[in-house]
């Protein structure tokens, strides 16, 4: 289908397109092939796009912030089918922890170099007008003869 065009892009153009390299691609198609046969070897329905076009629509989604109804008009399938396979996908990758940040304890670490810029934001007091029974509406109501 669709992957099979883009597959034959050149490294450069391929990145431009996806966001990502060929090889980190393909990882994520491994990744997402085992974690697929898991979810389906108790049975289910087939889907009714591959694996490969699963995460070229979830890259496309996050590389151009289209909307589900737009992708989903590309891929030839319903919106909210669009919606929760972007959504498998990017579970999916999380979840095996090939791709995620690192932690909060690793940045504490001491090859990590900061640069600290100082801002200087003191208060200043703003002058208004006191607040005084006159000034309020219902005050002014009353004295309204």
């Amino acid at each position: 289908m669709k992957k099979n065009k883009v597959y034959q892009l050149n490294e450069e153009k391929f990145r431009r397109l996806t966001g990502v390299k060929k090889e980190t691609y393909e990882k994520m198609v491994k990744i997402l092939t085992a974690a697929h046969l898991k979810k389906k070897a108790k049975g289910g329905r087939p889907n009714s796009l591959e694996i490969p076009d699963m995460l070229l629509m979830t890259l496309e989604y996050l590389r151009e912030y289209r909307t589900y109804f737009h992708i989903a008009n590309s891929y030839g399938i319903s919106e909210s089918s669009a919606y929760k396979t972007i959504r498998w996908v990017e579970d999916t990758l999380i979840q095996s922890g090939e791709f995620s940040l690192p932690g909060k304890k690793v940045l504490y670490g001491d090859s990590i170099e900061y640069e600290v810029i100082l801002i200087d934001a003191t208060e200043t007091p703003i002058q208004r007008p006191q607040k005084n029974k006159d000034n309020i509406t219902q005050a002014r109501r009353k004295n309204i003869p």
